[in-house]
């Protein structure tokens, strides 16, 4: 079969990848379509460290082909979401509800791939840039048959990422003010978050001017072209005197982060969720913490998949939760190189795969 593996040099498109057969506890998926997130991008430039050679991939759709023993929640035929949580289930953290501190699911890859007779890592537990994944049920989340795959997909990180920080971390609440810093696809998704959560105010704030548009689309009342002004904290306190009650910086960037706590208004909480370098460092003014304001990680929308991607799903049937409109453009696995180019490049607002009907 055909995937996207990366070795450490250049990633590239195989052919005769073979995945094993699904385990106890586990389902083999044909994948449909797959996002093509920062993160992989990361894993390419080196940003996210992770063991060599890798079938990338974490963003996926497809159909459920065959289930292990124990396995009783999807069958084959079933469309399916994928997360990249491989939660255990019986820690005592997934039995509080917080699958995403759950240590099984952070930092444990597998290798359920060979080409050639080499052992492939699976990237995020989930490696969804093949035409066939291996994932533990926990990660197969049924979905109704009548979302598309190339919009399904991204529910499986985008939109847990982005509007689960919103919903899940900050909890935003009605009439409150967002800042959102960054508006690529968890930008985006966190500032359909705050327009769902009811925000009264949300100012996105990019470089690229070409952003506005989208963002407001997406649910901004305000847009800060960073480009074009000295001083962005300062264009942004125009518009809220007072500061935000929440903002998200979706970039990575230790200044984005200083920019994001600046911002905050009293009782105010910045919330992070770009990906920096592992040695990366920010620097705040200490004596802006004290009135009560609040810096906040979040890993991956706090998210509980089996609950919140039937629910997103929903609202995108509703018409409330936008996905067709954050696909850009969509790209057989053979032109991955032209995807990678044109997510780079800021050309798409999420470039998806897709691997035929």
């Amino acid at each position: 079969m055909r995937g996207v593996i990366f070795d450490g040099t250049a990633p590239r498109v195989v052919t005769g990848l073979r995945v094993r057969d699904p385990g106890p506890g586990e389902v083999a998926v044909r994948i449909r379509a797959a996002g093509l997130c920062h993160s992989d991008l990361s894993v390419m430039d080196g940003t996210i460290p992770f063991p060599l050679p890798v079938v990338l991939g974490h963003e996926g759709a497809g159909v459920v082909e065959a289930v292990g023993p124990g396995v009783g929640h999807v069958a084959p035929g079933d469309h399916v979401a994928l997360s990249t949580l491989a939660n255990c289930g019986t820690c005592a953290d997934c039995d509080r509800g917080r699958p995403t501190m759950c240590r099984k699911a952070i930092g444990r890859p597998a290798r359920p791939f060979t080409l050639d007779g080499t052992a492939l890592y699976n990237f995020a537990a989930n490696s969804a840039f093949a035409e066939r994944t291996v994932v533990t049920a926990v990660q197969a989340v049924p979905i109704p048959a009548d979302v598309p795959f190339t919009s399904a997909a991204l529910i499986g990180c985008a939109v847990l990422t982005g509007v689960g920080a919103v919903l899940n971390r900050a909890r935003v609440d009605r009439g409150e003010s967002v800042v959102v810093i960054g508006t690529g696809g968890v930008g985006l998704n966190v500032v359909q978050g705050a327009r769902i959560a009811g925000a009264g105010r949300i100012v996105a704030v990019d470089a690229d001017p070409a952003r506005q548009g989208p963002a407001r689309r997406f649910g901004a009342t305000d847009f800060v072209d960073a480009s074009a002004v000295e001083d962005t904290v300062a264009a942004v306190r125009r518009l809220l005197p007072g500061g935000a009650d929440h903002t998200f910086e979706c970039v990575g960037r230790p200044a984005l982060v200083r920019q994001a706590v600046d911002l905050l208004d009293r009782h105010g909480q910045a919330v992070l969720l770009g990906v920096a370098p592992p040695e990366a460092e920010a620097s705040i003014r200490l004596s802006g913490l004290y009135l009560d304001k609040s810096i906040l990680g979040c890993r991956y929308g706090t998210s509980r998949p089996q609950r919140d991607i039937p629910l997103y799903a929903e609202l995108y049937r509703q018409g409330r939760l936008y996905l067709d409109e954050l696909v850009g453009t969509t790209y057989p696995i053979e032109d991955f190189a032209k995807a990678v180019a044109d997510a780079r490049n800021g050309r798409v607002l999420r470039a998806v795969l897709t691997f035929g009907p």
